[in-house]
């Protein structure tokens, strides 16, 4: 059954949003910097947002606010995940989960395995956590990008405690295989660390079933591992702060029940009351057209690229609707978003923040129009026509 992509706001209206993509530069620069989307938002959750709204219902968050149940269900619906619901819990964001777990998993100076290139904050989280960041970066093959054993294994003889972990990667798009996932859990159990797995990349894999749950991947990864997601990336709730930590076991979860009343707290209402309505079986016909339509997108960079910046390289990534490309061949230097900015009037995510591996790199979101896409990366080829 084919389904209808869905359909970006136009710009004069997107304009009007008072977000960070929309504030921090100049109307005359397009903004493919952070990771918001330029779509309406599911109806159910425009409904349980507007009806939260007409009843003043901007309090406390409740003790239960549905969050376990629904993600348990959106689990089981889109990653055949069977979750216990007593394995789950919630926070403000998937970076405050994670720096809590850490807490609990390492002692003040010890290291923490980060795969780079990598989304920033997980080098500050690690710091704020008290930890020391181990470097591992991935392993570029053919095929892309995957999990350097190797160097994991390596890290964890010297003294790593606990493997912070991106699945999907952002930036590169990677989906790690469950094979290579599995490997890892191997790992870290010969040397009694732990994982935590940033999954909130994972409801947007473009094959179907091609995202594997960390904590599904192998009796050793449930374990000794957690994991941590939210919502809002696919459905672009950032400004709404719920997140949902997942135990691999029983163990973990006594550790995230024992967690401060205050890590629970930070979760917002209007958060928890999004987060439910996302994961409902009423917003599914809506990611799937969000899925048609980045898909789309995905396929038209790879093209504009071919045609505007012939020298760029472009891995087309295995989920999300973030690019990581290289264009060091352009002589733009390590960090090509300033001068893309200042000379294109478009703005790109900082390819080195992401580490070293970043150099002469930028992060792409085609999470928009094709037209405005498609007008970003004209901007770009202009300058080395």
């Amino acid at each position: 059954m084919s389904v209808t992509p869905l359909q970006a706001l136009p710009l004069e209206l997107l304009r009007q949003r008072s977000s960070t993509k929309w504030r921090k530069y100049p109307e005359e620069v397009l903004p493919f910097f952070v990771a918001e989307t330029d779509y309406e938002l599911a109806p159910p959750i425009t409904e349980a947002l507007t009806r939260a709204v007409r009843l003043g219902d901007t309090g406390y968050t409740p003790p239960d606010p549905g969050v376990r149940e629904a993600f348990a269900g959106f689990a089981a619906r889109r990653f055949g995940w069977d979750v216990d619901p007593a394995h789950i819990f919630w926070t403000g964001d998937v970076m405050m989960g994670v720096v809590e777990i850490l807490r609990r998993v390492i002692e003040p100076g010890e290291r923490v395995v980060v795969m780079t290139p990598v989304y920033p904050p997980f080098f500050d989280t690690v710091e704020e956590a008290g930890g020391v960041i181990e470097r591992v970066p991935l392993a570029r093959t053919d095929r892309g990008w995957g999990i350097d054993l190797t160097g994991v294994e390596a890290a964890l003889r010297a003294g790593a405690r606990a493997v912070l972990l991106c699945n999907p990667h952002n930036p590169t798009g990677t989906v790690h295989a469950r094979e290579s996932l599995a490997a890892l859990a191997l790992l870290v159990e010969r040397f009694d660390a732990m994982v935590i797995s940033d999954e909130i990349h994972g409801p947007l894999t473009y094959a179907p079933g091609g995202f594997t749950p960390y904590l599904t991947a192998s009796a050793a990864a449930a374990a000794r591992g957690y994991a941590v997601t939210s919502a809002s990336k696919t459905f672009n709730l950032a400004g709404l702060k719920c997140a949902v930590m997942i135990a691999g076991g029983a163990t973990q979860a006594r550790v995230l029940k024992a967690l401060p009343a205050e890590v629970e707290w930070r979760t917002g209402l209007f958060g928890a009351l999004a987060n439910v309505a996302a994961y409902s079986a009423d917003s599914d016909a809506w990611l799937d057209s969000l899925m048609a339509a980045l898909a789309q997108n995905r396929a038209l960079l790879g093209e504009l690229l071919r045609e505007h910046l012939p020298l760029a390289r472009y891995r087309a990534p295995d989920a999300g609707f973030l690019a990581w490309v290289d264009v060091s061949a352009y002589g733009w230097g390590d960090n090509p978003a300033p001068h893309l900015r200042r000379e294109a009037k478009v703005a790109l995510h900082h390819g080195p923040l992401f580490g070293v591996e970043g150099k002469g790199h930028v992060r792409i979101n085609f999470g928009c129009a094709p037209e405005v896409l498609r007008e970003g990366i004209e901007r770009i080829g202009a300058l080395v026509s």
